[in-house]
């Protein structure tokens, strides 16, 4: 690790997460805790590091769902920023600052930037045309164009990218684009947008790029980008929300392109700490030094960003350190398919938190982290992991080794004897696991590091049964006084290394020993205090059961539905008193149906019912389902309906019964 071994200053950061929603799992297993345990593995090492993050509050993401939730941008970022600060911190992710790019130090810092790129002429207006709605009388940033992606044929692509095959688009590309909001088609309309001269850039990128020895994915991913050649790229939008470009010719909704500003959020909090701790400008200490050694956690899909766009800013400027490391992981998949926030298949970290301690998930994550292709989580495999490894491996040699000493040395660690050839060599097996571990985090291979990390409690365990201090406790009390001592070594040991990947057990084994934890470059060194009175002895865990897990199950729609799900659907009969069509779909109507009380639903059968067949039909509701805007219209509920290929049958009741009915 050269920047330890060089005194070298180090900022550690995790991609800034949009403030529009809480984070997921797959947030955690990318960026925020493999981001924690580094930076902790740096601490213990000593090294002068701050971890930087924030939330990422401005751009298109935001203005979206605050329309969608009918609330300001101020107050929904509001809500999330608390919401995601609040959860990463009972999941133990310890920042040195977490900001957000909606604060006068953000806009500040982002509107210098700007203007020195533009007055160094790497920034250019340029007129071109953009989607722009009559309906709405609005241009449309990518986000607010929907299409059909023409790489998979999916209907509900963003003008930015596809959340079924992943692909990054460009609005131009979709298929039939239309407006998200109104659901009506676009037309192109003359606007002048600022472009950050990116070709200015390619030679320097090229250069410095090839010197890097970077993941594999990381490194062919940027030569792809430079080898197709650098282009300007725009960096405003119209919006009313977000940073304001900073030109006496800009109107007043036009703002800077979230990733223009998001990664100089790195820079706005670290002067906000810096502020914070009273020192308002030792932010320069580590930005502008070139020294410095600059480490970007992210996942795969914002390589691009942190590897391009974002050193460009960098090397325009001449003011700031580079990027040294960008550790990007894949993508983690959930139960076979890939994480979805507008399908809500994903696990949020705070509704995870109200069921399961935090060290199982930061031990589960770690163990299948995706660092070199994509991995799953699997609710079975998490139990096992957990129950099998976790709890049976190193919370079983922990128990066993203090439950002995609190039963048969009075509570205390005994006095060892002289050291024997077995109790060496198992010294020296520990000794060479905590070697490789070493050199697993200075790489990022934390998946790696993990299972040394369950190594050295498999190798107390079998230590511990070799030994059989519950023998020599009856015929050679010296013999079992130094299992038992070197046991407690082990202890304290997993206990001081555990403290980077279950920091919430790590901390009950401390008070279990009563000690405190120990320095890393002495974690060979053997310094218990002899005859030391350890603690209350508790169990570090409680298994998860079946049941847990169940429940976890239910959510996602994986198994079978019980009574009580079924009573909470709310079904009621209901009869169809309007049908219209939705501007610019092909599939759906837009009904107005009685179900007791009036409510709006879009529907996709267009194609097999004609509105004279739906008016006046009796259908079965499902009216308890979270309201969703489809093309901009409200949608209050589902109809239910049988389908068998291209075929369409909607549920009705044979019996003539009133609108407003319970199904049961």
């Amino acid at each position: 690790m050269d920047q330890i071994k060089e005194k070298r200053k180090i900022i550690v950061t995790g991609a800034l997460p949009y403030a529009n929603g809480p984070v997921h799992i797959g947030h955690l297993a990318g960026v925020y805790l493999p981001a924690d345990i580094y930076t902790r593995f740096l601490r213990k090492k000593n090294a002068d590091v701050i971890y930087i993050c924030g939330t990422d509050e401005n751009g298109v993401p935001i203005t979206l769902s605050a329309e969608k939730e009918g609330i300001s941008p101020k107050d929904l970022v509001k809500r999330y920023h608390k919401i995601i600060k609040e959860s990463l911190k009972k999941l133990g992710v310890e920042f040195d600052n977490f900001s957000g790019t909606s604060r006068k130090i953000h806009h500040d810092l982002s509107q210098k930037i700007f203007l020195e790129l533009y007055e160094k002429g790497y920034i250019e207006a340029k007129t071109s045309k953009e989607f722009y709605c009559e309906n709405c009388k609005k241009f449309l940033p990518d986000r607010y164009v929907e299409g059909t992606c023409p790489y998979c044929d999916f209907d509900e692509a963003r003008g930015d990218s596809c959340d079924s095959c992943g692909s990054w688009l460009e609005a131009d590309q979709l298929i039939n684009p239309r407006c998200k909001l109104c659901g009506t088609k676009p037309i192109k309309k003359e606007t002048k947008h600022w472009y950050l001269l990116l070709d200015k850039f390619q030679g320097k990128l090229e250069k410095w790029i090839e010197k890097k020895k970077w993941r594999k994915t990381v490194k062919s991913y940027l030569k792809g980008w430079l080898k197709e050649g650098l282009k300007p790229r725009p960096i405003t939008r119209d919006l009313e929300w977000g940073v304001p470009v900073p030109l006496d010719d800009a109107p007043a909704n036009k703002v800077l392109y979230v990733w223009f500003d998001a990664p100089l959020g790195y820079i706005s909090s670290t002067i906000e700490w810096a502020e914070k701790i009273g020192q308002p400008e030792r932010w320069k200490d580590y930005w502008k030094d070139p020294n410095t050694s600059l480490i970007h956690f992210i996942g795969k899909d914002n390589i691009v960003f942190h590897g391009i766009i974002w050193p460009a800013i960098i090397m325009g400027t001449e003011e700031f350190t580079l990027p040294d490391e960008i550790p990007a992981n894949e993508y983690l998949n959930l139960e076979g398919k890939q994480i979805s926030t507008s399908r809500n298949w994903a696990i949020w970290l705070h509704e995870y938190l109200e069921n399961f301690e935090p060290d199982f998930l930061r031990y589960y994550l770690c163990s299948i982290m995706p660092e070199t292709r994509d991995s799953e989580f699997k609710w079975k495999e998490f139990q096992e992991r957990v129950n099998q490894e976790l709890i049976n491996n190193l919370g079983n040699f922990v128990n066993r080794t203090l439950k002995f000493t609190d039963r048969y040395t009075e509570g205390r660690i005994p006095k060892p004897g002289k050291f024997s050839e077995k109790d060496k060599k198992m010294l020296s097996e520990v000794n060479s696991i905590i070697d490789k571990l070493d050199a697993s985090l200075s790489k990022f291979n934390f998946r790696q590091a993990i299972r040394l990390l369950m190594q050295i409690s498999t190798t107390g365990n079998r230590y511990y049964d070799q030994m059989k201090p519950w023998e020599s406790r009856k015929k050679d009390l010296q013999r079992m006084a130094t299992t038992i001592y070197l046991c407690s070594h082990l202890t304290h040991v997993l206990g001081t290394i555990g403290k980077l990947f279950i920091p919430f057990t790590a901390n009950k084994i401390f008070s279990l020993l009563k000690l405190e934890e120990k320095e890393w470059d002495k974690l060979k060194e053997i310094e218990l205090p002899e005859d030391h009175k350890t603690g209350k002895i508790e169990p570090l865990f409680k298994k998860i059961e079946d049941t847990d897990i169940e429940k976890q199950l239910r959510r996602l729609n994986m198994t079978h539905v019980t009574i009580d799900d079924f009573t909470k659907m709310g079904l009621k009969v209901g009869i169809i008193e309007e049908v219209e069509d939705v501007q610019g779909a092909d599939k759906l109507y837009k009904l107005t149906v009685n179900t007791g009380e009036k409510r709006t639903l879009i529907a996709g059968v267009k194609e097999c019912y004609t509105p004279e067949q739906l008016l006046n039909k009796k259908i079965v509701v499902i009216t308890n389902l979270e309201p969703a805007t489809i093309r901009g219209i409200k949608s209050e509920g589902m109809l239910l309906a049988a389908s068998s290929g291209d075929k369409i049958s909607i549920i009705t009741p044979d019996e003539d019964v009133p609108a407003g009915s319970k199904v049961s």
